[in-house]
């Protein structure tokens, strides 16, 4: 199993390309379903849980391939397609549920296994089904599996007015893609805002759907009979440009994202500047200038555009050498505190009480063993290593390996001392 060894104490200068949105791209790919012509991605990232999607649209009988230097991928769901996501793929990634809405959107039926993903808390489903069944769709959970058809009598799905009991991502993202090719018009109400929702958005637009309101709490759709192919480009990965906006704070220097875009990360910028560090929208990117010590941030994860409850573990290791106390709430999952144990291993000085996490800044950390308990505690942890003396050694990086696009190599390329070894 892959680790990666850090020698920390290394400012980090120079330029790093900010690669396409792993949370974009995933529900791009099942936007593929949809249609029966070619679907060109370009800036799609190198990551796991790509090649897991991948496999599962393999699976159903998707053609897809690779291509050129942009990261392009083309996928192709000509008939015959098998309308099933078995539990095999879909347990190691909860996008996997992306694939239920078009699937029934487009066949009628689906029958997709209950995801899976990191532990970091409970993520139910039952937003996605109970849009779905609005849309006259009815759905049974048996032995694991979410079983999916139309209602008798019906050719398609229908138009509804849906407004979810909680602002959720992929559930916003599912009922959009179902509702392109629904009879009517469907209204999507407390619907999420995130960047990677207009994004698909424009993505389905291109291919013929009839959007609008998308990036606000209420989208519109007019559903059309069918969908043709598209050329996309993925959008930039933001919290990929976060963590090493991060990084740099907390090492020290001045590094410049190419493709990140600033207007995607206000509420992280702000508690960056508020800190100390000096954050620049430039041409095609951001630009971050950091020394000496920073201020501790305190901040509450919520819904975009609020604080990412992505970025909390990485902000926290930057919490956790500032001058000061802050405290960290989260409040989107449950169980997204399991880097606290292992910061505390590196020296800092971390109190939980529930929902809240109360970090008192400490000159220096030192190195140590650490493992990886999800994604972004991963990201966490590096950052943690690249502010500590001497080595740290962070074990179970399979977890960053689902969503950062050679992180190693992109750190290296800025002056850390980092490596992946066996």
């Amino acid at each position: 199993m892959d680790k990666l060894l850090i020698r920390g104490g290394r400012e980090l200068r120079g330029t790093v390309q900010i690669s396409g949105a792993k949370n974009a791209a995933l529900p791009q790919m099942c936007a593929a379903l949809l249609t029966t012509e070619r679907v060109t991605l370009l800036n799609v990232p190198r990551l796991r849980d790509i090649a897991t999607m991948r496999q599962l649209l393999d699976n159903m009988g998707v053609k897809t391939q690779t291509h050129g230097e942009r990261g392009g991928l083309t996928l192709c769901a000509a008939n015959p397609i098998s309308p099933e996501a078995p539990y095999e793929l879909v347990k190691t990634m909860r996008a996997s549920v992306l694939a239920l809405g078009p699937l029934l959107a487009r066949f009628g039926e689906a029958t997709v296994s209950l995801p899976g993903g990191c532990a970091i808390g409970s993520r139910p489903v039952d937003q996605h089904i109970k849009g779905l069944q609005a849309m006259g769709a009815d759905i049974t959970v048996e032995h694991g599996y979410m079983i999916a058809r139309l209602a008798a009598g019906q050719t398609r799905l229908r138009g509804a007015r849906i407004t979810t009991d909680m602002v959720t991502v992929t559930g916003t993202e599912n009922l959009m893609m179902a509702a392109t090719l629904a009879q009517g018009e469907t209204i999507l109400e407390n619907a999420a805002q995130e960047p990677e929702i207009p994004d698909l958005a424009d993505m389905l637009i291109k291919m013929g759907a009839r959007i609008e309101g998308h990036g606000t709490s209420r989208i519109r759709i007019q559903g059309v009979e069918k969908l043709h192919g598209c050329e996309h480009q993925v959008v930039a990965d933001r919290i990929e440009a976060g963590t090493f906006l991060c990084a740099t704070a907390a090492t020290g220097g001045d590094v410049y994202l190419k493709h990140g875009r600033a207007d995607h990360l206000e509420a992280v910028i702000e508690k960056l500047r508020d800190a100390g560090a000096t954050v620049t929208a430039v041409q095609d990117g951001i630009r971050i200038q950091s020394s000496g010590r920073l201020q501790a941030q305190s901040f509450r994860t919520t819904e975009y555009p609020g604080f990412p409850t992505d970025m909390q573990a990485q902000f926290m290791a930057l919490n956790c050498v500032s001058s000061g106390t802050a405290k960290v709430t989260e409040t989107i999952f449950e169980n997204r505190f399991m880097h606290v144990n292992e910061l505390v291993r590196l020296g800092a000085k971390i109190q939980i009480d529930g929902k809240v996490s109360v970090v008192e800044g400490v000159e220096k950390l030192s190195g140590a063993t650490l493992m990886a308990t999800d994604l972004r505690a991963s990201a966490g942890l590096v950052i943690a290593g690249l502010m500590a003396s001497g080595d740290t050694l962070v074990d179970r990086i399979y977890h960053l390996d689902r969503g950062y696009d050679q992180m190693e190599a992109k750190l290296q390329a800025i002056g850390a001392d980092i490596e992946r070894v066996k």
